[in-house]
């Protein structure tokens, strides 16, 4: 029989059904994340070079496969981490696969396709087994994780059949295989929905969210650097562009961190479930930004009326989704009561902002690179004012009301 010092040095994953408690993120988490940097920087860098339908249903497939991995090993975390020896190896095991899958990703030659497969495999089947594992110290979470372990297990055979297939048999099979690992909540919410209406985001698990975030935001200020860098002469034409670039970069940031970060996410699994899905166009419309960020510069300077790629139409494409992967999220997420209505008003403000966004892409062939950019970054400094200016009114509206008692 082990003993209990034992047990605490190997430290079990923590039961389901145990009170969690807020706590901080821990250095092993945020050391966790800095491989998913690598493989987000891999997503983008493969988009940039593959500028075609074929690439950009690569970079959905790769992004969604690289979120679910983090997704899941953060979840895993939040839910049953401990200090002991355990979890800090199941972390570092993810991270080494994780860490595989780039390496395959960034193969050449006819076999690149088998390795990422077997990569994509390896981590499939892993995370199958560190929620199955910890049915082995908990039996009541054995009933909960049944069907992540059924449907992942599911969709590694579906990722097993592509190593039999050609195109575009594979690439669909791939894409089932990823809809697939996005199922096991519904299938929990339609088996357990009482047992589901207990659940929500944790504000530790909020916070890491916000930092996958920053992971993206890291890209896109990359892809400024890289876009100018392709100007080569550095002069006062260059900074003009390069200075607004950094204000949209950071204006994106305001408008993602004062509207989504920090804000509980409502009670239940469903909205949990709905907002952790929403951050996926989110994050690859930020993603993209970054992809034209890269090019935005050189199309401008070095523009080649045969190419089939719109940088700047990409650019205004790619940062409307991410707004309104942020007016979607605004439904999931917990306000205080006064703030509803106030709500309502931002979520009105920031569809504006991603249809005026749209609309400029009708325009773009007669404006130049900093016209495009200022433009842009108005757009975005006036949902800033706006938003800042509805948040001011309600804190006034509830002075003047305390004041009259």
């Amino acid at each position: 029989m082990k003993s209990k010092r034992t047990i605490n040095w190997w430290g079990p994953p923590r039961k389901i059904s145990a009170q969690r408690e807020e706590r901080k993120v821990s250095w092993l988490e945020l050391f966790y994340d800095l491989v998913y940097v690598i493989a987000v920087a891999n997503a983008c860098h493969h988009l940039a070079e593959h500028q075609n339908w074929e690439g950009f249903l690569d970079y959905v497939y790769m992004f969604g496969m690289i979120y679910w991995g983090w997704l899941n090993g953060s979840l895993y975390h939040d839910l049953h981490g401990t200090p002991g020896v355990r979890t800090s190896l199941m972390t570092l095991w993810q991270m080494v696969i994780v860490t595989g899958l780039v390496v395959t990703l960034n193969s050449s030659g006819e076999q690149l396709v088998y390795n990422a497969t077997i990569a994509v495999m390896i981590m499939q089947l892993y995370i199958t087994y560190l929620w199955w594992s910890v049915g082995i110290y908990d039996k009541v979470h054995r009933v909960l994780n049944r069907p992540y372990t059924w449907i992942y297990l599911i969709s590694f055979a579906t990722l097993f059949i592509t190593l039999f297939t050609g195109e575009p048999y594979t690439r669909i099979l791939f894409f089932i295989s990823l809809l697939l690992n996005f199922l096991p909540p519904v299938a929990t919410m339609m088996i357990r929905w009482k047992q589901t209406q207990e659940f929500s985001l944790s504000p530790s698990m909020t916070e890491r969210m916000g930092l996958f975030t920053i992971i993206v935001f890291g890209e896109v200020i990359l892809g400024v650097v890289n876009g100018v860098s392709h100007l080569q002469a550095i002069n006062l034409g260059m900074w003009i562009p390069f200075s607004l670039s950094i204000a949209i970069v950071f204006a994106l940031w305001w408008v993602f961190f004062g509207l989504i970060s920090d804000r509980s996410c409502k009670k239940g699994m469903l909205f949990s479930f709905l907002t952790e899905l929403t951050y996926i166009p989110t994050l690859m419309g930020l993603g993209m930004t970054a992809v034209a960020f890269d090019g935005l510069f050189g199309y401008f300077h070095h523009h080649d009326p045969d190419q089939t790629i719109s940088f700047p139409a990409g650019f205004n494409a790619a940062i409307s989704l991410f707004l309104t992967g942020i007016f979607i999220m605004l439904f999931f997420l917990e306000y205080p009561p006064r703030f509803k209505q106030l709500k309502s008003k931002i979520q009105l403000l920031v569809a504006v902002a991603a249809s005026l966004l749209l609309t400029c892409i009708l325009f773009l062939s007669h404006w130049s690179l900093v016209t495009l950019l200022t433009v842009d970054l108005l757009i975005l400094l006036v949902l800033i004012l706006s938003v800042a200016l509805s948040t001011l009114f309600i804190s006034n509206e509830d002075e003047e009301a305390g004041s009259h008692e």
